[in-house]
């Protein structure tokens, strides 16, 4: 017998957003998955006590709600970079967002619920429905998969899982092996199939993370430069140059690596004016290639770039970031919410920055091939599948200033851990305030320098797996399956109900 279901519903409204806050302390930089589990496992027996689709809905929706504005609580702080200027949007932001990103689980909610039916089924049912959603909402309006279900896991071995399905079909794994055992394990009877997948999933990524091969390292040292400037100083003309200079500073220290990475944006000028600049970062660099964030113009539009320095010191290659974060780097119709005062928060005009033509490699020379990830591009999978070759290594350089201290640059972190994973290579990043890593094939940081510290670390260059099955295969084959899946089971309920 539910326990749950003699409670009102409002009650059950508040539980299911408890819960959901509750699911969020799997993220970084928590990192207690038992949370998230035994979350979505309580979250089946509120879901089958609801009556209609629209508490269904509502339901499925305070759950999202909850564990979205906790996964996210530091989406404020950027709003208070310049308080006087976007402070007011901060607790819309936080609202909207959770809120926004939740009703995709509220739909999923809706579809899955026929009141009467098998409880397992119907939870497997909302498991697929959840999962499909997800997927959207990785995709849908330029995407935000932030805090998806497979990120809970980054940090364990069956994270191995990554290479093989990917973090969509790692979070409808997940999803299956809770909600349905949840369901059963509320009627007190029924669990041994729910059970038994369960316990078969983690046997199996177990098993697979077992399977995977070690990892050997190249005599290649690459040093990974964080100048800790913070948001609210980095563009001031008093205290610039003494970042800038700081980074100077830590290129020029012997002994020499063998390529140096400067974080996302760390020039101090444009980069039609920064001759000065690029000449002082060669010399310091004494011959050593370099890859660093500039901002650079073309005509009316503005981009977020990365450009590499060779032996030297000369410009041979460039990356112009294509996926912006929108209200950050842009502001959709710029120039019209620029008449009510509303910018994006890194933009200097009502439009913001312009996006980069796509995914592409850049030359690292000796090193082979680098896949650019400019800041929030390191959140999306589909950017790096996208990619027109397989890389040696990935690069992302970042301006995690913008996150705060709390959950925002760990859980960047964690993602960028999961693109390592996911393609079989290695990932060096390079952020402004951290954390700066040296991140191996398997998601395991090798070097790192913590957070809101200034330094450099130089660390070897792990060497790339084969390629993986889901960097061949992408998320359609799971898209497809999750379809069918869904397909099968919303005929099955309509012909019950006929």
């Amino acid at each position: 017998m539910n326990p749950a279901k003699g409670w009102p519903f409002w009650l059950r409204f508040i539980l299911a957003a408890a819960l959901g806050a509750v699911a969020a302390f799997g993220l970084a930089p928590f990192g207690m998955w038992p949370a998230t589990v035994v979350a979505l496992i309580l979250l089946s027996p509120l879901f089958l006590t609801t009556e209609t689709r629209k508490q269904a809905a509502w339901l499925g929706w305070a759950f999202a709600t909850g564990y979205f504005a906790h996964a996210l609580s530091w989406i404020v702080e950027p709003f208070f970079v310049d308080a006087q200027r976007h402070a007011w949007m901060a607790p819309f932001a936080l609202t909207f967002m959770a809120g926004g990103l939740a009703l995709f689980w509220a739909l999923a909610f809706w579809a899955a619920r026929r009141p009467g039916g098998n409880a397992v089924a119907q939870t497997v049912f909302l498991a697929v429905s959840i999962s499909l959603l997800e997927l959207a909402r990785g995709y849908v309006l330029t995407g935000f998969p932030w805090a998806g279900l497979a990120q809970v896991w980054v940090d364990t071995p069956v994270a191995q899982l990554l290479s093989l399905i990917g973090p969509y079909g790692f979070g409808a794994v997940t999803l299956l092996a809770t909600l349905p055992l949840g369901a059963a394990l509320s009627r007190r009877g029924g669990f041994v199939l729910p059970l038994c997948f369960t316990v078969g999933a983690v046997g199996v990524a177990l098993g697979y993370a077992a399977t995977r091969p070690d990892v050997h390292e190249t005599e290649h040292i690459i040093r990974l430069i964080q100048p800790n400037a913070p948001q609210h100083q980095k563009w001031d003309p008093e205290f610039a140059p003494l970042f800038f200079a700081r980074q100077v500073e830590f290129t020029a220290s012997d002994p020499r690596p063998d390529l140096i990475v400067w974080p996302e944006t760390s020039v101090p000028a444009w980069l039609g004016s920064a001759q000065p600049y690029l000449a002082a970062v060669a010399d310091a660099a004494q011959g050593t290639p370099v890859f660093l964030g500039i901002q650079r113009g073309d005509g009316p539009r503005i981009f977020n770039s990365m450009i590499y320095l060779n032996e030297d010191g000369q410009q041979q290659g460039l990356y112009d970031k294509h996926h912006l974060a929108p209200f950050g780097e842009y502001v959709p119709f710029g120039e019209v919410m620029a008449r009510f005062g509303i910018y994006g928060m890194a933009a200097t005009t009502g439009n913001g920055f312009s996006a980069g033509p796509g995914a592409a490699l850049m030359d690292a020379g000796k090193l082979g091939k680098a896949l650019p990830l400019i800041c929030y591009e390191a959140v999306f999978s589909q950017d790096v599948l996208s990619a027109p070759d397989r890389a040696d290594f990935l690069l992302q350089i970042t301006n995690d200033a913008w996150f705060g201290t709390r959950s925002g640059p760990y859980q960047h972190l964690a993602q960028a851990q999961m693109r390592a994973i996911e393609q079989g290579l290695p990932m060096m990043r390079s952020a402004n305030t951290g954390v700066s890593a040296m991140i191996d094939p398997l998601g395991r940081i090798t070097e790192a320098l913590p957070l809101g510290q200034a330094g450099f670390i130089d660390a070897k260059l792990p060497r790339p797996l084969v390629p993986t099955v889901y960097s061949r295969i992408g998320d359609m084959p799971i898209f497809v399956a999750l379809m069918v899946f869904f397909a099968l089971f919303w005929r099955n309920a309509r012909k019950q109900q006929g």
